[in-house]
């Protein structure tokens, strides 16, 4: 198994979780999916995730994160499965209200994330509660509880 996480910092990195904690919740999130998989992970500002959020899908708020799923030309192999913009300030505030310590929130919105990256999605109720029992199960995992309850 080969797990790679390029993390890129539009913002200040201090308080933000740590390449160790990525990588660990790439692979937690990959783990029986994917035997190897890397990512480039982008924490940008309030102003680049409303650009991001506006130009892709024709929201024009910032959000906590965003999913580019990579999808290699025929005949080329690759392992990277994509690219994620979170935004850090989004994520702080959420986690503010909604009670939550501020890792635990990273850990859910990387792994929404990531999980994004490979195709899960909640479109419909069906493929809703798939990913949110997965995201349940995986986040339990690391010792943090259902990111669905209210606080």
């Amino acid at each position: 198994m080969s797990y790679f996480v390029d993390v890129l910092y539009e913002t200040d990195p201090n308080g933000l979780p740590t390449e160790a904690d990525f990588e660990r919740w790439l692979k937690l999130a990959m783990t029986g999916r994917r035997l190897r998989a890397e990512v480039c992970i982008r924490i940008v500002t309030e102003d680049e995730s409303r650009e991001l959020n506006h130009t892709w899908r024709g929201k024009d708020a910032s959000t906590n994160v965003l999913s580019f799923p990579f999808e290699a030309p025929p005949g080329i192999p690759t392992d990277l499965i994509g690219d994620l913009a979170i935004c850090a300030d989004v994520v702080a505030r959420e986690a503010q209200e909604q009670n939550k310590p501020l890792l635990h929130h990273w850990a859910h919105m990387v792994i929404h994330g990531l999980l994004h990256l490979i195709g899960f999605d909640h479109i419909n109720d069906t493929d809703a509660e798939e990913m949110e029992a997965l995201e349940i199960n995986l986040l339990a995992q690391l010792g943090i509880s259902n990111p669905y309850l209210s606080a």
